[in-house]
């Protein structure tokens, strides 16, 4: 099945190596998968790395980039389509819209807007892909012990909670997503949420 993997990752490389590995292994993963890339559009950090990644291992990359960060030459002009809009909102809607999963990796609270913002349009019917989150290098701990706190303290429904994908191994973790993402029926409500 050909799908389209939407990945949400760090602009920066952090602290551990670990980061940039597990970025260009999710890259070279969904290019064997047969699958696309899509996501910020970005040269740079871990974005940059899953991006190059995907492209060397015989993938096609689909980025979406605001003209403002463009303007600051982060856009990665290597990769298969790069598609640049006027507005953030823009962004993720062109990228929401065109994935049938997503995923994120270590990044900062870009990464937790994106990440947080498909998991709650899943739960409130906008879409019904798989999202899904790879805790490399115990990065996530703290906030997966929030949203178990969350749902166990009567905040979170425990379909909610389970609808999020975690996992420690990449190439499993893909898997389980490609899976499910040829599971997902629903029409897609995006211009509504």
């Amino acid at each position: 099945m050909a799908w389209s993997v939407c990945v949400y990752c760090g602009s920066r490389t952090g602290d551990s190596p670990l980061f940039m590995q597990a970025a260009r292994q999710v890259g070279e993963l969904i290019a064997r998968s047969g699958g696309r890339l899509v996501y910020g559009g970005g040269k740079v950090g871990l974005m940059g790395a899953v991006a190059d990644a995907t492209l060397a291992a015989g993938g096609t990359v689909l980025g979406v980039i605001p003209q403002a960060l463009m303007d600051r030459e982060v856009g990665h002009r290597g990769i298969t389509e790069l598609q640049v809009v006027d507005t953030m909102h823009e962004r993720k809607l062109a990228m929401a819209e065109a994935a049938d999963a997503f995923l994120a990796l270590p990044g900062g609270i870009g990464t937790l807007e994106e990440l947080y913002e498909m998991w709650s349009w899943q739960q409130l019917g906008y879409h019904d892909k798989p999202v899904a989150l790879l805790n490399v290098d115990g990065f996530y701990d703290a906030l997966l012990e929030f949203t178990r706190v969350s749902h166990q303290r009567g905040l979170m429904s425990g379909a909610q909670f389970e609808a999020l994908m975690v996992d420690t191994d990449a190439p499993r973790l893909l898997q389980r997503l490609q899976q499910a993402a040829a599971r997902a029926t629903g029409p897609d409500d995006y211009a509504n949420a």
